[in-house]
């Protein structure tokens, strides 16, 4: 089954390899990116080469999210799906970020995935139908220092998509979850990087050590070929070519040992709440219930 599907971030990292997957598979794909025509035009050309439709939006602004939308759906139909992949990663001592800082990486991160699915649930509640897939990270469910501030807001990221797999079931749209190890993708490249340095420096030596461990990890990637970031692509693909009510709500993605911990953490949880929400005799909400 063939599906329309709303990308966000389709420009860099993971976002052209999904993209180009799917179009692959044979999808519909509206690829969304900031300046299309402007810093990422050899992106936007190259996925339109491909099929995609591409189109301008801002995960951050509620007028380009809503334009985009209406283009979307004018140009290949409204979406049933969509993937949630804009993201922006940071490196850094966590207190040298400023409250500022945070805010626009939560913008992107977390609020404008809040902001996009306002003006897709609508109409999905309607038809009684539709796939959200969220890409977080395992970096939402452990911490590792240097990276506080992704690590909220992916751990934020997590509950918002728990609270909307539960609250949307009703409605049997589906909810899921894919989170990725790190991988040497350009998103590495565009790292926030903590606007108060005067802060970072009365940390003394250990105001290196962000670096140092980024240098660390980059040498670990380039000796574990296995860390492909297509394999992350290959995922989100298989989540959207499954049947409707068969998808996992949690995929991790990951070669480096990271995954394998992190499924344990996850199966857990899961049975807490199951346990929990049978208690509340609520557990129908954990399941998409179809018409």
């Amino acid at each position: 089954m063939t599906h329309s599907i709303l990308l966000t971030g389709a420009a860099g990292g993971f976002g052209r390899l999904i993209a180009k997957t799917l179009l692959d598979q044979g999808h519909r794909l509206v690829a969304t990116m900031r300046e299309p025509d402007g810093r990422n035009r050899e992106a936007a050309q190259a996925l339109s080469a491909r099929g995609a439709r591409v189109i301008a939006m801002d995960v951050t602004d509620d007028a380009s999210v809503a334009a985009g939308v209406a283009q979307a759906s004018q140009a290949l139909g409204f979406p049933d799906v969509v993937i949630h992949n804009a993201g922006v990663g940071v490196l850094g001592l966590q207190e040298a970020f400023s409250a500022d800082d945070l805010k626009r990486l939560f913008e992107i991160n977390l609020f404008g995935v809040h902001r996009v699915n306002r003006t897709l649930l609508p109409a999905w509640r309607s038809r009684r139908s539709g796939l959200m897939v969220n890409v977080s990270s395992l970096l939402g469910r452990i911490t590792m220092p240097f990276y506080g501030p992704y690590n909220a807001s992916k751990w934020a990221l997590e509950a918002l998509s728990e609270n909307y797999r539960s609250e949307l079931s009703a409605f049997g749209i589906e909810v899921c979850i894919v989170e990725p190890g790190g991988y040497a993708t350009s998103f590495i490249d565009h790292l926030m990087r903590p606007s108060d340095a005067a802060c970072s420096a009365t940390y003394g030596a250990m105001a290196e050590a962000p670096q140092q461990m980024l240098q660390h990890f980059e040498q670990v990637l380039a000796a574990t070929p296995e860390q492909n970031p297509q394999r992350v692509a290959d995922a989100i693909a298989a989540l959207v070519g499954m049947p409707a009510g068969g998808r996992p709500f949690r995929t991790t993605v990951d070669a480096l040992g990271m995954g394998a911990a992190v499924e344990g953490y996850n199966g857990a949880l899961a049975e807490v709440t199951a346990g929990l929400y049978k208690n509340f005799g609520i557990e129908h909400m954990l399941t998409p219930q179809r018409s």
